[in-house]
């Protein structure tokens, strides 16, 4: 991502520049790539076509050289035929309206270079931009962009060329899916649901961290089966006495937004799974405590006390994470299409690949590359807006608590 730039208060100056006349190709690429030679953010952008009539807007810090944003804007707006206004305030704009969309991106921050290169992408996919609306102005800012004319399929491996470049994530969606439809949310547990990875906690207690460490990287990083890296960490746990898995239960941390995001989603109607190659001693009261409504994990063999070094019954590994996944939704009633999947590692990428919409949420690496979506700001309540939910929506649901 790119640097951390900090947020604009509600006091600090901004400049809403709209420009309006007849639609024409290319008016939102030429007015972000003019936009883009200053020192500036994007703070909300809006762009609306009725009968040919386009209405953009832009909302933006002010530049240090105001003499020449405005001559700058004018100019756009002269190549294109098109009536500028610039006018000066403060803060941004709320309320937002709720709208259908297929693109969706996320920028922490965003700036105007990147939607230059979105903008220009889709263009040249074929598509037309009808609108733009913002969900979300912090923790990231989220745009939700309405394409017509393009197809989904190469609209997103366009578009995540471009959104690597410029350090900005991005899910397309077809207009088909719902916005407000019952859907299932699986998530894996370490290190998307909670920060680290049990087993590795575990193996502090039991003195062999390193070599456990060793064979996680190995199997997350698809260098290694997962059944037979599992079977092996869990070989070296033998012995360790069954109160550690108290004390890490204990010393677990959500990731941030992960309370948000299941208590937003859970009014709303939505179910949730989790499935983890985790172990079910610990995945239990974590389900408990969030109210899912769905578990699949492993269970770790308990003797006298201790830890026997093996699991019992058949493992969860990449293949019975999507298993797990279709099994879930056919108990839910709810279509694959309506699924979401949350990941981070290897032995996800099937359940990834199976949902309607797959999330490599901080991924390693081979998997963000294989995945159709990648969220990689460290908030998991920023996939809301993926799904077309806004900060507005979430913060209502809170306040009706």
């Amino acid at each position: 991502m790119t640097e951390h730039v900090p947020t604009p208060h509600l006091t600090d100056p901004t400049v809403l520049v709209t420009l309006t006349g007849a639609d024409q190709s290319g008016v939102s690429t030429r007015l972000f790539e003019q936009l883009s030679t200053f020192e500036i953010e994007v703070i909300d952008v809006e762009q609306l076509i009725v009968r040919g009539r386009l209405i953009l807007s832009a909302l933006v810090t002010v530049p240090v050289d105001t003499a020449t944003f405005e001559h700058t804007m004018r100019a756009v707006g002269e190549e294109f035929g098109l009536e500028v206004e610039l006018e000066e305030g403060v803060g941004d704009n709320r309320p937002r309206r709720v709208g259908r969309g297929q693109v969706t991106l996320l920028g922490h921050p965003l700036r105007p270079a990147a939607m230059a290169a979105i903008t220009q992408r889709i263009t040249d996919a074929g598509g037309n931009i009808d609108r733009i609306m913002r969900l979300a102005r912090y923790p990231v800012t989220a745009l939700r962009l309405e394409v017509s004319g393009a197809d989904p399929d190469v609209l997103q491996s366009d578009l995540a060329a471009a959104a690597y470049e410029h350090g900005v994530d991005i899910a397309v969606e077809e207009r088909g899916i719902l916005r407000h439809a019952q859907r299932l949310v699986v998530m894996d547990v370490d290190s998307t649901l909670i920060q680290g990875e049990v087993i590795e906690m575990l193996a502090e207690h039991a003195g062999c961290v390193d070599e456990v460490e060793q064979i996680t990287a190995e199997a997350m990083h698809g260098e290694l089966d997962f059944e037979a890296s599992l079977r092996a960490r869990v070989e070296l746990l033998k012995g360790l006495e069954v109160s550690a898995l108290d004390d890490v239960r204990a010393s677990l941390e959500y990731t941030p937004g992960a309370r948000t995001m299941v208590r937003t989603l859970k009014r709303l109607g939505y179910r949730f799974a989790l499935v983890s190659g985790g172990f079910t001693s610990i995945i239990g009261p974590i389900a408990e405590d969030l109210d899912i409504d769905y578990v699949a994990a492993n269970e770790l063999e308990v003797v006298d006390g201790r830890l026997t070094g093996r699991v019992l019954g058949t493992v969860i590994d990449r293949a019975g994470k999507a298993e797990a996944l279709r099994r879930f939704a056919a108990e839910a009633r709810i279509p694959i299409k309506n699924t979401v999947a949350i990941g981070d590692g290897a032995n996800d990428l099937d359940m990834l690949a199976a949902a309607g919409l797959g999330v490599a949420f901080n991924a390693k690496p081979l998997v963000r590359d294989q995945a159709r979506t990648s969220v990689n700001v460290p908030y998991l309540d920023s996939i809301v807006y993926l799904l077309g939910i806004t900060r507005e929506e979430v913060e209502a649901a809170d306040a009706a608590d």
